[in-house]
């Protein structure tokens, strides 16, 4: 066992930690619909948080719910024991104030048990509504004298994600020795991002879209400007350069994974993945991978060997390449060498569920694209079923064992649990580079 995991899982073991404390953090999952809700869940996840209609930061890059649904995604949450939280974290205008308003009047109606917010407006009203409000790193909380005012209204804070874990050790330490509480009289609680897309810019705080195209990513309409490749121009040749063949303003995607014991040190616990504009896969997996490495510090068995088959199963989903964010006081970011998934692996439709025949563990599908095989990995995906991972050990066509099934067939597949009528099957494929 490496020394640095070695001596952490002693330390556990001496200072009497036991599985109880898993229930002090908190995984936190994007929800970007129902497969995903279903998703986060499934891959254990204690929260999830999602955005409403316009006033989230992924407006318009996610599809998101409907102020109409949050009764039942409060009622799914409920049934799962997980917490739900509604992102309402963009800049407000005096136009947004009555949706704003009617938004936050539904949460505390339906039971959703906390909104993210960084404009005064909607925290204030919230706090009038007496719902719970935990504030978005948007706010760039980096000292503990701006932590101090806000835990005035807020039970949870997201620090600004330039900070170091030195300094958010810090924070943390003179949260306890000032006994700075929140409304509902417990000890502020730190969350972290964890995992997933990071941004150039001051904890997201991003002009470039809008100056190029009139859409502000601080509106939740961010066009990802920053993620294409430039060339630098000189104006008196012409000449053209690629700066270092790298996507200058496009950094990797964070993963925590192999320094998570770092975090919980330094006085984290609530740990927020990004992607909610991502696949119910992506959140399955991802939930999942950081779900099973907090257990395992509380438990003490986190070693290398584990952190290296969390980074195998990580990079399996969409990701831009992973580096560690500046928590290790690292200043240079690193940045993505191509544009997009840099995934070794990614999905391929294949065939729509027309019928489950439960008392014999039988779904049916019909091939609409490419062909289904005997073997094949796959991944079955739906607003109920979340998402179902399996290998095809038997296809039947006319009831009679076959290979494969190719487009237009109809065919029968084994399942590992209920499936749906109308979910989704893809396969999952090598990527061709």
């Amino acid at each position: 066992m490496d020394n640095k995991y070695k001596m952490y899982n002693e330390k556990n073991k001496t200072t009497g930690i036991s599985t109880k404390m898993i229930s002090n953090f908190e995984i936190m999952s994007p929800t970007g619909n129902f497969e995903c809700l279903r998703a986060a869940i499934q891959g254990g996840a204690n929260a999830v948080y999602f955005g409403v209609e316009n006033l989230n930061m992924r407006s318009k890059s996610a599809n998101n719910f409907k102020l109409s649904q949050l009764a039942e995604i409060a009622e799914i949450c409920r049934n799962s024991n997980v917490k739900s939280y509604l992102t309402l974290n963009v800049i407000m205008y005096d136009d947004d104030l009555n949706d704003m308003r009617k938004i936050i009047e539904e949460v505390k109606k339906t039971g959703i048990d906390a909104i993210i917010a960084s404009d005064q407006a909607v925290i204030n009203y919230a706090r009038k509504c007496d719902v719970e409000v935990h504030i978005s790193t948007q706010l760039n909380i980096s000292n503990i004298d701006t932590l101090k005012f806000y835990a005035q209204y807020a039970d949870i804070v997201v620090l600004a994600r330039e900070l170091s874990l030195k300094q958010v050790a810090e924070i943390h330490r003179q949260i306890y020795e000032q006994q700075i509480k929140g409304p509902h009289g417990n000890p502020v609680k730190l969350e972290m991002f964890a995992h997933g897309a990071l941004c150039m810019s001051i904890s997201g705080k991003c002009y470039l879209s809008l100056h190029e195209y009139n859409y502000s990513a601080n509106r939740g309409v961010c066009l990802q400007t920053c993620r294409r490749a430039y060339t630098v121009t000189d104006k008196e040749t012409g000449t053209q350069l690629e700066i270092d063949n790298e996507y200058i303003m496009s950094p990797k995607d964070l993963c925590t994974i192999g320094f998570l014991d770092k975090m919980i040190d330094a006085g984290v616990s609530v740990f927020k993945i990004e992607g909610r504009a991502r696949s119910a896969e992506y959140v399955k997996t991802v939930s999942r991978c950081y779900s099973e490495a907090i257990k395992s510090i509380v438990e003490g068995t986190y070693n290398q060997q584990k952190v290296d088959e969390w980074m195998r199963q990580l990079g399996n989903v969409f990701n831009r390449g992973f580096w560690n964010g500046y928590y290790l006081g690292q200043r240079l970011g690193e940045w993505s060498k191509e544009y997009g998934n840099q995934s070794p692996k990614r999905k391929e439709y294949v065939a729509k569920c027309t019928n489950f025949f439960g008392n014999i563990g039988i779904a049916e599908f019909l091939i609409e694209a490419g062909e289904l095989n005997k073997g094949d990995e796959i991944i079955i995906t739906g607003s109920t079923t979340g998402v179902m991972e399996q290998t095809v050990k038997e296809i039947r066509v006319d009831l009679k064992p076959v290979e494969k099934a190719e487009k237009g067939v109809y065919c029968s597949v084994p399942a590992i649990g209920k499936v749906r009528r109308g979910d989704k099957l893809y396969k999952i494929v090598d990527t061709v580079k």
